[in-house]
């Protein structure tokens, strides 16, 4: 990309669109084109048609998708698959149609198999059953993948894939019903402590282990890959790190100060119970995460809360 390219970011409002625009504006790209869904509909095909024949832009980060927590995605099952089959399928066919240059895909780590060997490597994608609750967003997500490679293999299209491990950042999504860990923790924390609860539930046992990136990263290493990665398949980008949810929670409740009790409820379910990101791959090509997770967290606590 040059720092006058046509750039296209599908889902600037989200927490990675929002992220992926920053760092472009931060590096000196200038041309930046963005839509809100209400500007553009993107699981509406003739609307995404027009925009791409209008505007012709030559890059794309393909970052808009319809997204949630575990509660989510187990109760809109036919929103989330039909949603980002819709959104993927115009935004990456009228991107070959209009030739864009590249474009990038960004995909979810929720496209493993549940059981599937750790850390998460790329190849183990499809060699095994999915996690129940979020199927129909995985297969919507693998989907996308195997959409970008079968453009590349028929046309020569330049559409590459990346899968983020859980994300968190400026513009996350704090709504109890349809949050992911991370902000639910921090809202449940920091009500509780200004409300002066005794004590706090946290869903399941505690006992799952997660990953975490900052969005800021996570932005960083698609703008990366999309200067240095041209290959079929998808990259994992995360953080290499893990921690188990109960220390997760105990971290959150220490940022935000408060003093009382934490509760596991283990009659609510407890998804993956292990999800790390082989990151060699990431690495191999020259880049690796720098924002550590307390110093992440403590950030966007003080910019949502304080």
């Amino acid at each position: 990309m040059e720092l006058n390219s046509k750039i296209y970011v599908a889902g600037h409002r989200g927490m990675v669109g929002s992220a992926i625009v920053a760092n472009l504006q931060k590096k000196g790209f200038s041309n930046i084109i963005t839509r809100t869904s209400t500007e553009l509909n993107l699981t509406q095909q003739d609307d995404v048609a027009a925009f791409f024949k209008e505007e012709q832009p030559e890059y794309v980060f393909l970052a808009a998708a319809k997204v949630g927590g575990i509660v989510a995605n187990n109760t809109y099952r036919a929103d989330f698959i039909y949603e980002n089959l819709m959104i993927q399928n115009n935004v990456i066919h009228h991107s070959y149609v209009n030739c864009v240059k590249k474009l990038l895909f960004l995909g979810s780590s929720c496209i493993y198999p549940k059981m599937a060997e750790q850390p998460l490597k790329e190849e183990s994608l499809l060699t095994g059953l999915l996690e129940e609750t979020n199927e129909p967003y995985a297969i919507a997500k693998i989907s996308g993948i195997k959409m970008c490679d079968a453009y590349r293999a028929q046309y020569g299209c330049n559409f590459i894939s990346v899968m983020p491990t859980n994300l968190y950042g400026f513009n996350d999504n704090y709504d109890l019903q349809n949050s992911h860990v991370l902000p639910a923790l921090l809202r449940k924390f920091h009500e509780a402590k200004i409300n002066n609860q005794n004590e706090v539930v946290v869903w399941g046992t505690g006992k799952p282990l997660r990953e975490f990136l900052h969005a800021s990263d996570m932005a960083d290493a698609c703008v990366f890959l999309m200067q240095n990665y041209d290959q079929a398949g998808f990259v994992n980008i995360g953080s290499g790190k893990e921690i188990s949810i109960a220390d997760l929670a105990l971290l959150v409740k220490e940022i935000v100060g408060y003093t009382g009790a934490i509760v596991f409820d283990t009659t609510k379910p407890d998804g993956t119970p292990r999800k790390l990101m082989d990151v060699s791959k990431l690495t191999r090509l020259g880049w690796t995460h720098s924002i550590d997770l307390k110093e992440g967290i403590t950030e966007v606590y003080r910019s949502k809360f304080l």
